[in-house]
C-alpha cells in the first residue's frame, strides 16, 4: 500500500556500508530513519574510529535524523510501525535477523553478501514467501549506471557469445590503511592488527574474509552477464598479510558455466584492485571494458570506441528511490536486489566457500534444487 511516509529501521553497524545507504534515506524526502539497534558483537571491539561500528552508530545518530536507539532489536520490531529494515550486522547474523523482521511483518534490505552459505539464504527466502514480505539484497554496483550498460551491449550481441568474464575488486582492507567508503568524508585511521583482530571482519566465524566480502559481486555479475545456469567453481582463499585476524584477506574463484567461464577475485592487502574498474567481458566477436563513464568497446575487426554511460533514472538512482517507487507502483525492482537472483548468485559463491574448504572443485546447487 503507498503510504506518504514510509517507516526505516536499522539493524546492526558492524558493516560501514550503513553509512552511505542511510544517508539515501535520509535524503528521500519520503522515507524517515525512525530507529535503529546494534548487536552485541561477539568480540568486544576496542577502538573507536571511523567505521568501526560504535563510529558507525554514533555517526548515525548525529545524522540520521536523531533516530531512538534500542538495545534490542526484537523490542524495536514489536515498539516501531516499521516499513522496512536495513539490515547491515555481521553476515553471520543475516539469517536470524531477517527472519525475526519478516515474521515481524517488516520488509528487509539485507546489505550484501547475502548470507553465510546457501542454506541460511534458502531458509530467509522461503520465510519471506510464507509470510508474503518484501526481501531484497541492496548492492553497491545496483546503482552503478556503467553496470546497465555493460548488460545491455553484452545482451545485444556486439561481441558475440560471451566466453570469459574476469572480475577483480577491493582494496586495503575493511579498516585499513587508506580505507575510505561511500557516505562520509572520513578515511580510516591508523589501526593495530590487534585492533582490526578484535573486528568481524577478521573472524572468519562471524562472516568475515575477502572471499564473502568481494567474491560475492563477482558471484553476482557473474550470473547477470553470462546468461547460462552456472555448474560448478574452484575456490581459494588465503591470509597473506593479515595474520592476527583467522579470515582470508585474498580470494579467487573460477566459475565453470556450460559455455563460459568467470574468473574471479578479491582483495584486502592491495591498494589497486584493478585497472580497467570493473568486469572485462571476453566474447566471439570482441571485448567488451567497463570504466565508470563509458565502455570500451574492442570488436574484433576496427578501431575501438567509447559507449558513453547515462545516469540512471531518477526513479531508481539509488536504493531509497528504488524501495518508495517499488512500494509505490509494485513495479519490480532492479533484478539484482531480487531475493530469488540473489539465491543464483549465493549458489556460486556457496561453491567457492565449499572448494576453498575442500581443495576440489564443486558443484553449484542451483535454485532449482532447492525451491518448490
Amino acid at each position: 500500500m503507498k503510504k506518504e511516509l514510509y517507516k526505516i529501521g536499522i539493524i546492526g553497524f558492524g558493516h560501514m556500508h550503513i553509512n552511505d545507504v542511510a544517508k539515501h534515506f535520509v535524503d528521500h524526502p519520503r522515507t524517515q530513519i525512525v530507529a535503529c539497534c546494534d548487536l552485541p558483537p561477539a568480540v568486544p571491539e576496542i577502538r573507536v574510529a571511523p567505521y568501526t561500528r560504535a563510529w558507525n552508530l554514533q555517526h548515525a545518530v548525529e545524522n540520521f535524523g536523531n533516530p531512538k536507539v534500542y538495545t534490542d532489536y526484537r523490542q524495536m520490531l514489536k515498539e516501531e510501525d516499521l516499513d522496512l529494515a536495513i539490515v547491515t550486522t555481521e553476515v553471520v547474523n543475516h539469517r536470524k535477523v531477517v527472519i525475526d523482521c519478516l515474521r515481524a511483518g517488516v520488509g528487509v534490505s539485507i546489505e550484501k553478501p547475502m548470507a553465510m552459505n546457501l542454506s541460511d539464504a534458502l531458509a530467509m527466502v522461503r520465510e519471506a514467501e510464507e509470510t508474503h514480505s518484501l526481501l531484497f539484497v541492496n548492492w553497491p554496483v545496483a546503482w552503478s549506471a556503467a553496470a546497465y550498460k555493460l548488460k545491455e551491449l553484452a545482451d545485444s550481441g556486439v561481441i558475440g557469445k560471451i566466453l570469459e568474464m574476469k572480475y577483480r575488486t577491493g582494496h586495503s582492507g575493511p579498516l585499513g590503511p587508506g580505507a575510505k567508503h561511500a557516505g562520509v568524508s572520513e578515511t580510516a585511521q591508523p589501526m593495530t592488527g590487534y585492533e582490526r583482530a578484535q573486528t568481524w571482519w577478521h573472524q572468519a566465524r562471524m562472516g568475515g574474509g575477502a572471499m564473502l566480502d568481494y567474491c560475492c559481486y563477482g558471484s553476482l555479475l557473474s550470473h547477470w552477464y553470462i546468461p547460462q545456469p552456472a555448474v560448478a567453481v574452484m575456490g581459494l582463499r588465503a591470509n597473506l598479510d593479515s595474520q592476527y585476524g583467522d579470515a582470508d584477506d585474498n580470494a579467487a574463484m573460477i566459475v565453470r558455466f556450460p559455455n563460459a567461464i568467470a574468473l574471479l577475485e578479491g582483495t584486502w592487502s592491495t591498494f589497486h584492485h584493478g585497472i580497467p574498474c570493473g568486469p572485462v567481458l571476453y566474447g566471439s566477436k570482441g571485448t567488451l571494458v567497463e570504466n565508470w563513464d563509458a565502455i570500451k568497446v574492442f570488436p574484433a575487426e576496427g578501431e575501438a570506441y567509447d559507449v558513453p554511460v547515462e545516469p540512471l533514472a531518477e526513479a531508481w538512482k539509488d536504493v531509497a528511490c528504488a524501495y518508495v517507487t517499488h512500494m509505490d507502483t509494485r513495479q519490480p525492482l532492479p533484478l539484482p536486489l531480487d531475493m530469488y537472483f540473489n539465491l543464483e548468485a549465493m549458489a556460486i559463491l556457496d561453491a567457492g566457500i565449499r572448494s576453498a574448504e575442500s581443495g576440489r572443485m564443486e558443484l553449484i546447487q542451483n535454485r532449482a534444487w532447492n525451491i518448490g
